[in-house]
């Protein structure tokens, strides 16, 4: 006899309709069926054979009810800042036997449900999360049913998670406060997302060291992109047709300050003697660009390592708390920041 294959368009979803119960209670009733009654056990399985679903058990370990393998959600995985998270999260997991799986948040739409399908049916053991939003959604009731989740990067409160990340709003403020030590005044900020909470630290940051030194805080003169270098060239075109152009430049992080120092160029202004441009991130690039770009140092491979410790605890069944820990950032000062030039009568 031949084997139903599964469409790979059947989802629990489409199990739970069928069956009239939640989502959730079908995941207990496929991947631990001592949780719910034989009757309801009898329904989800009677639907999910009805409709050719299969959860895929057989990848599982038998033993320990495990599959061994970890997902990754990724922002974009074109962005080079988090390459280096992904490997501490890797290297990390292969040490203790488990392989990684890498989502890209990018493209969540499409990927949706397959995200959620993941966790629900159990072919993961635990999500590192390196943005700040799940990349479905999910019911209060679904998501006590997930495998456990840690962030890296990232830090959402109100997600009560386990997150390692660095200080933003301090490490912006001294960055900022770089440049005013330099004599610079009209210091400009190419901001990230607004939705983004690095983002919303970063630029308190900018703010809090303007004013600690009695400076106004020019609205004009924060431009907001999306962490890519056209971002980055785009708001620099923008800031430099401003009546009063900016002799400084702060960007949340370094692929838009390569991108605005790319512009920059384009415009005939020489850097850093025309504009001092800080970034954040530390990519590998930064430090090969004519000239090396001055940048807030984040410790990316650490913080994936870290990360994924966090989650093996709570896999080994240790209570994680949900509370934050902080690994520390560095100012690397390059060539891309040098003292205000006097500008002549």
């Amino acid at each position: 006899m031949q084997q139903n294959q599964q469409s790979p368009s059947i989802t629990m979803k489409d199990v739970a309709e069928k069956a009239g119960v939640s989502t959730a209670t079908v995941s207990r009733a496929l991947m631990n069926p001592d949780k719910v009654s034989a009757a309801t056990r009898q329904k989800v399985e009677s639907a999910a054979q009805a409709i050719g679903y299969a959860p895929h058990v057989l990848t599982r370990n038998t033993r320990r009810g495990e599959t061994q393998t970890i997902l990754i959600i990724v922002p974009d995985i074109c962005d080079p800042f988090f390459s280096e998270i992904i490997r501490g999260v890797e290297e990390t997991a292969a040490k203790q036997g488990y392989i990684v799986l890498i989502g890209d948040c990018a493209h969540q739409n499409q990927q949706e449900k397959s995200f959620l399908n993941l966790m629900l049916t159990r072919q993961i053991d635990g999500m590192v999360l390196l943005g700040s939003q799940l990349p479905f959604e999910a019911s209060t009731e679904e998501l006590r049913n997930l495998p456990p989740m840690v962030m890296g990067n990232e830090f959402a409160p109100e997600m009560s998670l386990p997150t390692v990340h660095i200080d933003n709003l301090t490490a912006a403020f001294e960055a900022v406060n770089h440049l005013l030590q330099l004599g610079h005044r009209d210091i400009a900020c190419i901001a990230g997302p607004e939705e983004t909470p690095l983002s919303q630290y970063r630029l308190e940051g900018y703010v809090q060291a303007l004013r600690r030194n009695g400076l106004t805080v020019d609205p004009r003169y924060i431009v907001r992109g999306d962490f890519t270098f056209e971002a980055g060239s785009q708001a620099m075109k923008q800031l430099m047709s401003l009546p009063n152009p900016p002799r400084a430049l702060f960007c949340h992080s370094d692929i838009m300050a390569l991108g605005a120092m790319n512009q920059a160029r384009n415009l005939g202004l020489r850097i850093p003697q025309d504009l001092s441009v800080v970034g954040f991130d530390d990519i590998e690039l930064s430090r090969y660009w004519d000239p090396p770009l001055t940048t807030v140092a984040q410790p990316r491979y650490q913080i994936g390592r870290e990360a994924m410790l966090l989650l093996l605890e709570e896999l080994q069944g240790k209570r994680v708390n949900s509370g934050s820990r902080l690994l520390d950032a560095e100012l690397k000062v390059r060539g891309s920041t040098a003292p205000v030039a006097k500008t002549k009568k």
